[in-house]
Order: C-alpha cells, then sequence, then structure tokens
C-alpha cells in the first residue's frame, strides 16, 4: 500500500464539500472525516513520526504522502463503524522542513490516487515558482541547487511495472514528482510499455488497452497532478526498444493510431491524447521522441533529405495529422498532439567541424554528404522541426529536448570522455533562440543504482563531466 499525508499539529478535518480545513492544536471534535493525527504534534526537520487517519469508509489501496513523499505503512483497524491506518515517516532535515510538513491522504490508488484528506503543520503558503530556465535534467538529482530556478524535470515509468516496490512504478513516480514540484520544477514523464519495449508491439490492441489503462491511471492520480505532461514512448523506431517483439517494431501507422486514433472510426477515444485529456485537459500529451540516425526503420512518406530516421518521423507527422483532420471534420474531439519531444544529441567529433572548436558542435549547422544532406549532431533538432512544421495540424507546436549530450550513438564516445568545455552553453543559446522550443534537457543527472550510466551522469561528474555539472550550475546562477 502507498499512503500521502500533509499534517499541522493535531487532526485535520475534511468537510463534506471536499475542501481542506486546517486546525492547528489537539484534537477537535466535529463530524468531518478524514481525521488525520500526527505524532508528535510538532515534529522538527529529521524527527520521525507517527500519522494516524481515521474515517467513516473502509477504503482500500490507500496511501500516504509527506511532503509529496511515501510514507510507510504500518498497520490497518476498524471497528464501530471507523477504520484507522497508520504510517511512519522521517522528516527531512535541513531549512525547507522548518515551515512544517504537508500530509495528504489518497483513496482508490488502484486506479489513480484521489485525495481523500490533507493536514498542514504550521506552513505557510507556498512560494511562487521562480523565474523559468529552458535548461533541464533526466531524473534530477534530489541534492541538485537549483538557485530558484524553475528548470525542467524528465522522469520514466513503465506500464508493466506500476505496482509493488519497483523504481519505475507509480508510488515511486510520485514520490520522485514530489520532489522535483517542491523544488520548483516543471515535470514531463516519459511512459513506456515495458523494459526493452518502449510501447505496445504493434497491432497488439491487447497491449494497447493495458498501457492506456495505466495512462488513465496516472492522469487521474492526484499525486501527479503538478505533472506538465506525459511522453508517449521513445526511440521506438530502434529494434533495441522492440526488444520484446522484433517481428512487430512500432511502425509509424501504429504509433499514430495508438497516440491519436489514426486509422479507426473518429468517434473511438481509445488512443494516448484522448485518454489522458478525459481524465486531466491540463496535462500535455508529447509525441515520443524518434530516435536520430537509427536506420532500423524506414518511413513510406520520402523527406527532402532521404535518410530512414527522417523518412519514419515524417511518415509519422502526416498520420498524426491525417487523424486529427478526421476527427475534426466527424465533429469530435481531436487528438492533435500537445507538442514533440524530440532526441538532439551533439556530436564534437565530427568531421564536418573541420577544426572548428568543439564547443561550438550546436551552434553550427552539420550536414553529412552521406545522409543526403541531413543534419549529423546538435541541430538535427531543425531537421525535426521541419518536418512538424510541414503539416497543418502540427505547425508551431512546442518541442522539447528531452534527451541530449555529447554522446551520438552511432559514435561510441561518451560524455565524461568528449564533452568539451562551453557545449552546455552554446547549446543553450541555440535553443533560447528557437521560440518554438521549450526545454534542452540533459541526459541524465541523478544518481540511480546502475553503474553503466555514469559516464553520462552530471551528479557523478567522472571525467570530463565535472567540468559540464559546474557550467550547468553557472548557468543556473547567471540566468541562463
Amino acid at each position: 500500500m502507498a499512503f500521502s499525508l500533509v499534517l499541522m499539529g493535531g487532526y485535520w478535518l475534511l468537510p463534506i464539500s471536499g475542501q481542506v480545513a486546517i486546525l492547528p492544536g489537539a484534537a477537535y471534535e466535529a463530524p468531518a472525516w478524514p481525521r488525520i493525527a500526527v505524532s508528535p504534534p510538532s515534529p522538527r526537520p529529521g524527527q520521525a513520526i507517527t500519522v494516524e487517519v481515521s474515517d467513516v469508509s473502509p477504503w482500500v489501496n490507500v496511501a500516504l504522502t509527506v511532503d509529496g513523499q511515501p510514507a510507510a505503512f504500518a498497520g490497518a483497524g476498524g471497528g464501530g463503524g471507523t477504520w484507522t491506518w497508520q504510517w511512519t515517516h522521517t522528516l527531512a532535515a535541513g531549512p525547507a522542513a522548518d515551515s512544517g510538513p504537508i500530509v495528504v491522504f489518497y483513496r482508490d490508488c488502484d486506479r489513480g490516487c484521489v485525495e481523500r484528506g490533507r493536514l498542514t503543520l504550521g506552513r505557510e503558503a507556498a512560494q511562487a515558482p521562480g523565474p523559468t530556465t529552458k535548461l533541464g535534467v533526466v531524473f534530477a538529482d534530489p541534492a541538485r541547487d537549483w538557485h530558484g530556478r524553475a528548470g525542467w524535470d524528465v522522469e520514466l515509468t513503465y506500464a508493466r511495472e506500476a505496482d509493488g516496490g519497483s523504481y519505475w512504478g507509480v508510488n515511486a513516480l510520485a514520490g520522485r514528482v514530489g520532489q522535483a514540484a517542491a523544488k520548483g520544477l516543471r515535470v514531463l514523464v516519459r511512459v513506456d510499455y515495458d523494459r526493452d519495449q518502449s510501447l505496445p508491439p504493434d497491432g497488439d490492441e491487447g497491449a494497447l488497452a493495458a498501457y492506456l489503462a495505466y495512462l488513465r491511471r496516472l492522469a487521474r492520480d492526484e499525486r501527479l497532478a503538478g505533472v506538465q505532461g506525459y511522453v508517449v514512448g521513445s526511440g521506438y523506431n530502434a529494434l533495441d526498444a522492440n526488444a520484446q517483439a522484433r517481428e512487430e517494431p512500432v511502425s509509424p501507422a501504429w504509433y499514430a493510431r495508438l497516440f491519436g486514433g489514426y486509422g479507426k472510426d473518429p468517434a473511438a477515444a481509445d488512443n494516448a491524447v484522448q485518454t489522458v485529456h478525459a481524465e486531466n485537459p491540463r496535462a500535455r500529451v508529447l509525441v515520443g521522441p524518434v530516435r536520430p540516425w537509427a536506420a532500423d526503420q524506414n518511413g513510406e512518406r520520402p523527406f527532402a533529405r532521404d535518410v530512414p530516421w527522417l523518412n519514419y518521423f515524417n511518415t509519422l507527422v502526416a498520420a498524426l495529422d491525417e487523424g486529427a483532420r478526421a476527427k475534426a471534420a466527424a465533429g469530435v474531439a481531436q487528438a492533435t498532439p500537445d507538442g514533440f519531444a524530440l532526441q538532439a544529441p551533439g556530436r564534437p567529433e565530427a568531421t564536418e567541424l573541420a577544426g572548428r572548436n568543439p564547443a561550438e558542435e550546436p551552434l553550427l549547422d552539420l550536414p553529412r554528404a552521406a545522409w543526403g544532406g541531413a543534419q549529423a549532431g546538435f541541430r538535427v533538432y531543425r531537421d525535426w522541426l521541419a518536418i512538424i512544421n510541414a503539416y497543418p495540424t502540427t505547425r508551431g507546436l512546442p518541442a522539447y529536448v528531452t534527451a541530449s549530450n555529447t554522446y551520438a550513438p552511432d559514435g561510441g564516445t561518451p560524455p565524461a570522455e568528449n564533452y568539451p568545455r562551453g557545449w552546455l552553453t552554446a547549446a543553450l543559446h541555440a535553443v533560447d533562440a528557437e521560440p518554438q522550443v521549450q526545454a534542452l534537457v540533459w541526459f541524465i543527472d541523478g544518481p540511480l543504482d546502475d553503474a553503466q550510466w555514469d559516464a553520462f551522469s552530471l551528479a557523478k561528474g567522472k571525467g570530463r563531466l565535472g567540468e559540464a555539472a559546474a557550467e550547468f550550475d553557472a548557468l543556473l546562477r547567471g540566468g541562463g
């Protein structure tokens, strides 16, 4: 079980209207439920607390959070028309905790947690978010200082690991989203079907139904209400992202079908956009990034620069456009994307640089003759934008570079060995000049329990990434 709770010293009572009442002090007798008690009633930062919730409904699949972090379930009981649950939690230490914790109690978490009650212990109103920056990271390190800037954090979850104690499940995801929100970050969540299988196999309607059910659960979960958008898959044009079903890789038509209902009756709503928007109209649903320079799949609609990854993306966007226009013509809800996530790796070792400073690579066109002039480096994002802007229903939609660093998949040199000082500054300068591009996200930041990503992690700062981490911090300090 997972639980979420916010406390202010004493009991918290939730009126029948569903509004939150904050009642400091000892127990207060009132007919409102649930009743939330914290012990000790005035906890200090770093102190262990026990939270007890009582209610007149025998909720199952409940959860409690303290400052957005899941509390540990400690037991439950019932009798005499009331039911009681207990959790334990150790408060965060440091200045951020000085104003008192927020405890939130949730119900029906098997379908997407719905807030039932909350309690705040001595906390003032939250401060407004700080000034925005396009800079962000995948898996934000909880210890990172954002210097008051509202940057981006990209998280990942797997539909087939939704429950249990998995790091990639919904409860752990809610904790990470809570951490990011507490720092004022804007969060995008990439939703994959399973490990090594970014999306349901081509044509597998049963797997698609399970994937859409998970999207519905995420969109409904009030612990995730602050998520800015959901990214539908990633790198699905490559065979290693279809490893569980190599004979049924995700085609452009299948992606457009699962994302927006392409090829289906326009009245049907079993697609990612309409599923998420039905539960949370504010959440953006983003087309997941196609992997650049991957030749595993091609597309039926060649792009001006005739290479597999651009042809695939061109075919996909054309299908998305056709599907959205079909829905509009039928007078039903449209399934137009809210934006596009993009992969744009740098290539500071490209032969096309011809002696130029490798740190300037993001500012330079690197057309590769063998690829018909397609971009060989960071400016592949311009190829992606050219395709997005070629179709009426997607033209001008916001784009988010949700994965970038100085590792070119066909090059093999990790950022810890090839990062040139100044590259991040140049990349941010490039996207700051592109109003359509909303984010520049480095892959990755936080210390995962997986050493294979050490040579990519800003937080670990191995090799040349120590310079990259210092540059990232300096950009935040300097208003980048």
